[in-house]
C-alpha cells in the first residue's frame, strides 16, 4: 500500500507540474483554459473559477490542461483567446513549458537533495579492482580515470554505467584510462558473463569512487552535472532505440516504474527524490520528441508553419496526432505486458 501511494504521489506530482507549465503559460499569453484536471476519468471534486474549471478525477494517473482551440474552432471563444489564434512564439512557449517545468522541478530537487544529504563525486575514477576479475587480469588499477569506453567519451561515472549498459558484449570492451601520472593507456576487457534467474549480467570487477561531497557549491555543480547526465542518458537511449542498440523490450512502463518505486523507497527520502528527478527529466524529454501526440509533435507543426509561411490544415494535423496516439497506446500495452512478464 505504501508503494502504491508513493507511486501515485510521484507520478501525480510530475504530471501536475507538467500540466501546470502549460496552464501558466496559457494564462500568461491570454489563452482561454476550459479545464485544468489532475487525474483522468470521472470527476471527484471540481471548482469553477472565473474562467477555468479545476477538477480532481478518479484515476490518479494522468491529467490535462484543456485549452480553447485545441480541438478546432469554438463559436463562443474569440479566436485571439484560442491556442491557434496566438503567434507562433506564444504557442511555442505554451507547448514547451510543460516539459520545461519538468526540467526545472528536477533541477531544484537535485539541488536541494545534494544540499541536504550531499552527493557522490561524479568523476569516473576507479576506486577498487576486484581480485580475480576481468579488470584485474587486463591490468586496470585503482586511481585510473576512465576517459573512453568503446570510442565514447566519458565525463562522469553515469557515462560509465550508460555505455556499459548498452554494450552488446559480443566483443571485448575497449577502455581508455588516464593514469595518475597523466599518461593514457588502452585496455581490451571481456567481462565475466553471469546468468541468474534467466537474467544475464556482465561483471568487469571495477568499483568507482563514491565518496559524498557537501556544500552549496557542490549542490550547484551536482544539479547541473546530473541533469546533463540524465539528458545524455535519454538521448543515447532513444538514439539506440532507432538504431537497434536498445530493444523496446528493455523499456519500462507504469508497472515497471511501480516496481522501481518500491525498490527506491528502501533507500529513503533521498532515493525517492532522485527517482522523481530522473522520471521528470524522462517525461519532459519524451514529450519534446517530434512525434505524434507529444508536445514535440505539435512544436514540429509550428516549425513547418514557419518554414512554409502558413499553418498546416487542422484536419491534417489532427489525423497525424490521432494515428500517433493509437500507435503510442499500442506501444504502452506492449511495454506493460513485458513489465508484467518480468515480475512473474
Amino acid at each position: 500500500m505504501v508503494t502504491l501511494l508513493l507511486f501515485i504521489l510521484i507520478l501525480g506530482t510530475i504530471i501536475f507540474v507538467h500540466e501546470g507549465g502549460h496552464f501558466l503559460f496559457a494564462k500568461l499569453t491570454g489563452i482561454y483554459v476550459h479545464e485544468f484536471a489532475l487525474g483522468m476519468g470521472p470527476k471527484l471534486i471540481s471548482y469553477q473559477g472565473k474562467e477555468t474549471l479545476y477538477s480532481l478525477r478518479l484515476i490518479p494517473i494522468g491529467g490535462f490542461c484543456q485549452m480553447a482551440g485545441e480541438e478546432g474552432e469554438e463559436e463562443n471563444i474569440p479566436k485571439e483567446k484560442t491556442l491557434p489564434g496566438k503567434k507562433p512564439w506564444q504557442r511555442f512557449l505554451v507547448l514547451f513549458f510543460g516539459a520545461g517545468f519538468n526540467f526545472l522541478s528536477a533541477m531544484l530537487v537535485l539541488f536541494f537533495s545534494a544540499l541536504i544529504w550531499g552527493s557522490p563525486n561524479p568523476e569516473p575514477i576507479l576506486s577498487t579492482i576486484e581480485e580475480g576479475s576481468a579488470a584485474e587480469a587486463a591490468g586496470l588499477e585503482a586511481g585510473d580515470r576512465i576517459v573512453e569506453i568503446n570510442d565514447h567519451k566519458i565525463s562522469t561515472m553515469d557515462d560509465v554505467s550508460l555505455y556499459l549498459a548498452i554494450d552488446k558484449h559480443k566483443e571485448a570492451t575497449t577502455f581508455v584510462v588516464e593514469k595518475e601520472d597523466g599518461s593514457k593507456k588502452t585496455y581490451e576487457i571481456m567481462p565475466e558473463k553471469l546468468v541468474e534467474d534467466d537474467t544475464v549480467t556482465y561483471r568487469y570487477g571495477i568499483g568507482l569512487v563514491t565518496e559524498q561531497e557537501t556544500g552549496l557549491g557542490n549542490a550547484f555543480q551536482y544539479m547541473f552535472v546530473k541533469t546533463g547526465s540524465l539528458f545524455k542518458q535519454m538521448w543515447v537511449t532513444v538514439s539506440n532505440l532507432f538504431t537497434g542498440g536498445v530493444s523496446v523490450s528493455q523499456l519500462s512502463g507504469p508497472v515497471g516504474i511501480y516496481e522501481i518505486v518500491g525498490i527506491q523507497a528502501e533507500g529513503g527520502v533521498s532515493s525517492l527524490l532522485y527517482l522523481f528527478a530522473f522520471l521528470s527529466i524522462n517525461v519532459g524529454f519524451i514529450n519534446l520528441l517530434p512525434l505524434p501526440a507529444f508536445d514535440g509533435g505539435h512544436i514540429l507543426f509550428l516549425i513547418i508553419e514557419k518554414i512554409k509561411g502558413s499553418p498546416v490544415k487542422p484536419e491534417t494535423e489532427a489525423k497525424f496526432h490521432t494515428v500517433g496516439l493509437f500507435l503510442l497506446m499500442a506501444l504502452m500495452v506492449y511495454i506493460t505486458f513485458n513489465d508484467i512478464l518480468r515480475l512473474l
